[in-house]
């Protein structure tokens, strides 16, 4: 972690001498979120509820799907940007250090810009608290906390997984776009709207649903299911195929000769 915080500190030291670019940059994160949360407010206004669930609840689903995904680009960008990495040769000089790769792809890029989503998601959080109803009691306080931290993991989990997927493509798919910025879009409403086959695939296979829709609905309390509290950790499980990918792609890794 120490090391971590030296690099840490040399990208925030980067991002001091432009300042007004990552001033606008922030901004431009926060308008670009902040229009999502228009498109939930004049929705809900119109239909007042959707599939049962009321706008403050809508709420809480978004702001823990926002936070998720920008704490995940603002720390894991570098596995966002890794095709570039493998096109000039960068990580044939990641291989000849003695840290691990995760840990420098990881290192190698921080997104503070994507703060803009971060304060977006913490404002929407105070919307849904503010206009909601409920009975906020320390068990349900630390399950959100669980569900933010376990869905950062989970949206980085996927980063990793279109960076492997890169070793034996070079360039990236945007095809796993659907699953990273789509998964963001998806995450506006609780995932049971978009159907049960819908659910069942965000359950099963790109777990999303496990600290997305299922804990929210002990929060929610229209669940008393004690097991719910603990499904958020059920979908770091996803972690293990994609390392499993990641550790193939790089033994079968071939430099580009860039």
């Amino acid at each position: 972690m120490k090391l971590y915080f030296r690099y840490f500190a040399i990208h925030l030291k980067s991002l001091t001498q432009y300042r007004a670019s990552f001033v606008l940059l922030t901004i431009g994160q926060f308008l670009t979120s902040f229009s999502a949360f228009l498109g939930i407010f004049f929705l809900m206004e119109r239909f007042q509820t959707v599939r049962g669930f009321t706008f403050s609840e809508v709420l809480l689903f978004f702001a823990v799907t926002l936070l998720s995904f920008s704490l995940a680009e603002c720390f894991a960008r570098g596995f966002d940007t890794f095709s570039s990495m493998l096109g000039n040769g960068e990580f044939d000089r990641i291989l000849l250090r003695p840290k691990g790769t995760v840990f420098q792809v990881i290192a190698s890029k921080v997104e503070l810009s994507r703060m803009g989503r971060l304060l977006q998601a913490v404002l929407t959080f105070g919307v849904a608290v503010g206009t909601g109803e409920g009975d906020w009691t320390a068990d349900k306080i630390v399950l959100l906390a669980l569900m933010t931290l376990c869905g950062a993991v989970f949206f980085a989990a996927l980063f990793v997984l279109g960076a492997a997927v890169c070793f034996f493509t070079t360039e990236g798919l945007e095809v796993l776009n659907i699953f990273t910025d789509g998964g963001r879009e998806f995450g506006r409403y609780p995932l049971s709207v978009y159907g049960k086959e819908m659910l069942r695939f965000y359950t099963f296979v790109v777990p999303m649903a496990l600290f997305q829709y299922y804990p929210m609905l002990y929060v929610l309390g229209r669940s008393d299911n004690p097991l719910l509290f603990f499904s958020p950790l059920l979908s770091l499980l996803f972690l293990l195929p994609v390392a499993l990918l990641w550790r193939l792609g790089v033994r079968h890794y071939r430099s580009t000769g860039s």
